[in-house]
């Protein structure tokens, strides 16, 4: 219901009423994303109908917007969004594309987008057994996995001691077993075991065939590893990807993932390993749509389990439905970087071959046409780290204060993020650089709120495992003299009879030899255990008299409890003990 009125001869506008006091939200329809213009290289990419396709796209030459496009033409063709699946490597960049081809096609029409290992986490949770599983699966993390391993391995320690262990690591490796770097390689060689889709009689054969008698050892270790994973209901990254995919390969699985897709898109197939390769196969083998973009020149985490061989043999581990190897399409401009640096890194690329790709596509990937000029490379070598550190902020600081570029178009990469990142943000902080460091890429344990409070944490824990009487001197206040409490009626524990010591002569100094004298202990500290009493400087004051404890009113003495664990002292209240009544300070 609307209406209009008028006051005083000026009109307003029309209003929608309704209930008193109530409001009405409305939703903002997102502005409309015209179409991005594409090359001829691009158009052909994303007019691609069915059957597999390698992209080979270099930085810059616009692949994501490549992959929005023929993702957002194919639903435009008649395709079901909820048949589409995106695959990538990171949640941060999974994210990305999905905003991206929400903003495109719209929030209802978006396909999925997804991680590796968050798609085969979904894949095992729905094929998970309920009578088995009580609980969800849980993901182990690195730390975690870690810690596992190294347990593991300090068990087998004590296995051996008891004649116990079925796992019979050489004599060479047994002084191994519970150092961190051991654990290390140990869990390496089984995440590559599984990423391969060894099993640990798979992993015995192959040793055996060698003659490799550590690895031996280590497929019976990789069965216990895994019985001990599914006692407690966790998996590794390794663990899973390898379930998921012989989930996916089974026909007889109840709404078989490969049925379920009309089409798979991979982002940054250059980092894949063999057992992502093979859910892959699984997924959209035998001729089935698979658009993979991706750039063999920037494979870096072999230390991860990548392998470049994957894209590499994409043609003929993908062949068409024909058996023909699979089509290779080229982005062929750069639209980031400009002519100068195109050709630095020509140069570079010139002595990394890749043998298995087709010459012409390989040649075409590597000289791209840019579409500007310009773009600068300069080399620098220092005699030390210190010293790079010093000129790469001086770099900085030149380029801000002298040629007025801003803080935010800069950035410095490094090879090793855990190890270099904290003294890279130490050297620019103090030269007055601001440091913005990615989350992804900084360990939790290097933030700067963290750190303090783990190095107060491990200050800590080393001097309590290396005085274990440590806390009950913390509790005695400064000197080492306990803490004054107001006085009450006496404590229900008996003090144990004062002893006696003979105090020797000093002899670090020239002074007149004391006379021998009888000195009662003190009664209100505890030595520590296994510490020599020491003797007490001639210069001290005279020691005060002791106290001489009061005798129970029923058997005449100190309290024979006194000396039984504190679990079964007389818990009477304090004007009492287990005997009678404690008779009052004064008498």
């Amino acid at each position: 219901m609307s209406s209009s009125s008028s006051t005083s001869g000026l009109s307003h506008p029309r209003v929608r009423r309704g209930s008193r006091g109530a409001y009405r939200l409305v939703r903002t329809p997102p502005a409309r994303v015209n179409p991005p213009r594409l090359d001829a290289a691009q158009r052909s990419v994303v007019d691609h109908g069915t059957g597999p396709l390698l992209v080979l796209a270099g930085p810059g030459t616009g692949k994501t917007t490549t992959l929005v496009e023929s993702v957002a033409a194919r639903i435009a063709r008649g395709g079901d969004p909820e048949r589409i699946l995106v695959l990538t490597f990171s949640r941060k960049a999974a994210v990305e594309l999905r905003d991206r081809m929400a903003l495109r096609m719209g929030a209802a029409r978006a396909p999925r987008a997804t991680t590796f290992h968050s798609f085969c986490y979904a894949l095992v949770r729905a094929h998970q057994d309920g009578d088995l599983f009580a609980e969800p699966l849980r993901l182990l993390s690195g730390p975690e996995q870690d810690v596992t391993v190294r347990e593991l391995l300090a068990g087998q320690v004590d296995l051996e001691r008891l004649g116990l262990a079925h796992v019979r690591w050489p004599d060479e490796l047994r002084a191994c077993l519970t150092t961190r770097g051991f654990a290390d390689e140990v869990r390496a060689v089984l995440a590559r075991s599984r990423e391969l889709g060894l099993g640990p009689d798979a992993l015995e054969a192959f040793a055996r065939r060698i003659g490799r008698p550590d690895w031996r050892a280590a497929s019976a270790f990789l069965a216990e590893y895994l019985d001990v994973l599914d006692l407690q209901g966790v998996l590794d990254y390794a663990e899973l990807v390898h379930r998921a995919v012989l989930l996916a390969g089974r026909a007889e699985a109840a709404g078989r993932p490969a049925a379920r897709y009309d089409a798979v898109y991979v982002d940054e197939y250059q980092d894949t390993d063999p057992a992502q390769v093979r859910l892959l196969r699984a997924l959209a083998g035998e001729g089935r749509t698979l658009v993979a973009f991706g750039d063999p020149d920037q494979s870096i985490y072999a230390f991860r389990g990548a392998d470049v061989g994957g894209i590499l043999e994409f043609p003929h581990a993908f062949p068409r439905a024909d058996g023909r190897p699979a089509p290779v399409a080229v982005l062929r401009t750069s639209r980031r970087s400009g002519a100068a640096l195109l050709a630095a890194t020509r140069l570079v690329t010139r002595r990394m071959p890749l043998p298995r790709l087709p010459a012409e596509k390989v040649r075409a990937h590597r000289e791209p046409t840019p579409v500007r000029d310009g773009g600068r490379v300069e080399v620098y070598t220092y005699p030390t780290s210190g010293t790079e550190l010093d000129n790469i902020a001086d770099i900085l600081r030149r380029a801000h204060l002298e040629d007025g570029v801003p803080w935010s178009d800069m950035a410095v990469l490094v090879r090793a993020g855990s190890r270099t990142l904290p003294a890279v943000r130490r050297a620019l902080t103090s030269a007055g650089v601001p440091v913005d460091v990615d989350g992804d890429d900084l360990p939790l344990r290097h933030e700067p709120a963290v750190a303090p409070l783990l190095t107060a944490l491990r200050a800590v824990a080393t001097a309590a495992a290396e005085d274990p009487g440590r806390g009950a001197e913390d509790a005695e206040g400064p000197r080492g003299r306990r803490r004054r409490t107001p006085p009450g009626p006496p404590r229900t524990r008996t003090v144990p009879a004062p002893t006696t010591r003979t105090v020797p002569a000093p002899t670090t100094r020239t002074v007149p030899a004391p006379t021998t004298r009888t000195v009662p202990a003190p009664t209100t500290r505890r030595s520590r255990a296994g510490s020599t009493p020491r003797p007490p400087s001639p210069c001290s004051p005279p020691p005060s008299p002791a106290w001489t404890p009061p005798t129970c009113a029923a058997s005449g003495g100190p309290c024979a409890r006194r000396s039984e664990p504190r679990a079964t002292r007389c818990r009477r209240p304090r004007t009492s003990c287990s005997h009678g009544r404690w008779p009052s300070r004064n008498g």
